[in-house]
């Protein structure tokens, strides 16, 4: 395995989307298109399955230099207001473009830190989108959330709008990784946050964890995750740090690279996370996530009704997502669209009556079908030839495999392509040989964090 880890460990990309954000169309989306694409995805989906929001909620108190979100930071809390009033007013100019009132099946706040803001800001928040929205039945609320920036109050606020599921950053509890990523906060903390959203009545809580940070050992990860497992979440993200200081610049050079575990001990740290994660009873689930059975995560897997956006796996798919907030993207399947990342320009084009979106996608009927084998490689591990590959691309992409497939990580047939449980490690590589836009035109900068 070890050779093979050497091999396949290139820079590419997390497949959050297709085509990758780096591989958009150069000028972008017309704002009457991607209109236009949002119209036609919410009258073909909205009253059959409803649509999502993502809600992009950016400040932060503190700058963890692990960090590459779109993030402001500041402890100035009066900026709450004027910016929840301005995503209000970015939703109200969605709504306008609808012809009957949208059904939202489910609301995600990210950031940034979204607890951040108050509990009475975040009520105004939730309050304000279904001023003109209704909830589908299986509606769902759920946000990411500090340990150490989230109170009782805030955690019972949100429950009561709907909340179910939460996501607490963790990332390690080694004192010396800690404060080499800036992000302070004890066990003690984690578990007061963790038997308080128990004890209100959560359904769903997880743990995201980072392996392949400044000065991680073996011994710091088994603590890291054996402190985990006995709060027990429902769900483990377990992601692969991507030191990319190129494109975050200053916080992710808060720390000399030589710091950084190298190739063969960062997978070392993931082996026996994962091996410690099966021990206690969780089950991968697709790329970086672990999940408990009787997590809602785990049950789509095994129903294959996972999915896969900007946000990562998800129990449930929705055609149209919403993205609201400075640098949110917004996904109506057809097309990609990104707000403005500066706070500024994204106030500015929205009091002004005008989708703040800069740039964007319009997929075309190639980009539609690689998007849908990407999926499912991404997650149910296997794809078939019948979602609209002609059999000159097929042979050209079992080309592309052929030496994965000497190497025992992947299997090709007249049916389609699926991953052995050995290409698990891989699966960002397998979904490579189908990237067109990639493979026509490979980058000639560092534009990816590595694959593995």
């Amino acid at each position: 395995m070890k050779h093979l880890i050497a091999k396949y460990n290139i820079p590419g990309p997390r497949y959050t989307s297709y085509p990758t954000v780096p591989y958009w169309d150069k000028e972008g989306i017309s704002l009457n298109n991607w209109k236009e694409s949002v119209k036609r995805s919410f009258n073909e989906s909205n009253d059959t399955e409803g649509i999502s929001l993502y809600i992009h909620l950016p400040f932060c108190e503190n700058l963890c230099t692990f960090c590459a979100c779109h993030k402001l930071i500041t402890k100035r809390h009066e900026v709450e207001e004027p910016y929840i009033n301005t995503v209000l007013k970015e939703w109200n100019l969605y709504c306008d473009l609808f012809d009957t009132q949208p059904k939202i099946k489910d609301i995600h706040l990210g950031g940034g830190t979204p607890t951040f803001f108050s509990s009475k800001n975040l009520k105004q928040l939730i309050d304000g989108i279904f001023d003109r929205a209704d909830k589908t039945l299986d509606f769902e609320l759920s946000y990411e959330g500090h340990p150490s920036h989230t109170s009782e109050e805030q955690l019972q606020t949100l429950f009561n709008m709907g909340a179910r599921r939460n996501s607490f950053g963790i990332q390690d509890y080694d004192p010396l990784v800690q404060k080499a990523i800036h992000r302070i906060q004890s066990y003690d903390q984690v578990k007061k946050i963790n038997d308080l959203s128990r004890k209100i009545g959560y359904t769903s809580i997880s743990h995201d964890l980072i392996f392949g940070l400044p000065f991680q050992k073996e011994d710091s990860i088994r603590d890291t995750i054996r402190k985990t497992i006995s709060l027990k979440p429902d769900r483990i993200a377990f992601y692969s740090y991507a030191h990319v200081p190129w494109i975050k610049g200053v916080g992710q050079r808060g720390f000399d690279e030589n710091d950084l575990p190298k190739e063969s001990e960062k997978r070392r740290l993931y082996e026996l996370g994962k091996q410690l994660f099966f021990d206690a009873g969780y089950i991968e689930i697709g790329m970086d996530h672990f999940a408990l059975p009787t997590d809602s995560l785990a049950i789509a897997m095994n129903k294959k009704k996972l999915h896969r956006n900007f946000m990562g796996y998800t129990s449930g798919k929705t055609q149209l997502m919403i993205g609201l907030g400075m640098s949110a993207i917004s996904d109506s399947w057809y097309a990609f669209a990104q707000n403005d990342k500066t706070i500024k320009g994204y106030t500015k084009q929205v009091n002004n009556g005008i989708l703040p979106i800069f740039r964007g996608h319009l997929l075309t009927d190639t980009d539609l079908i690689i998007r849908k084998h990407i999926l499912n490689l991404m997650c149910h591990l296997e794809t078939e030839w019948k979602y609209g590959l002609d059999l000159t691309k097929r042979k050209a992409i079992t080309v592309r495999l052929k030496e994965m497939i000497a190497d025992g990580i992947v299997d090709v047939n007249d049916d389609g392509v699926s991953v052995r449980e050995e290409g698990r490690l891989f699966i960002r590589n397998i979904c490579m040989a189908f990237d067109l836009r990639l493979i026509e035109n490979k980058p000639e900068t560092r534009v990816f964090s590595m694959t593995i």
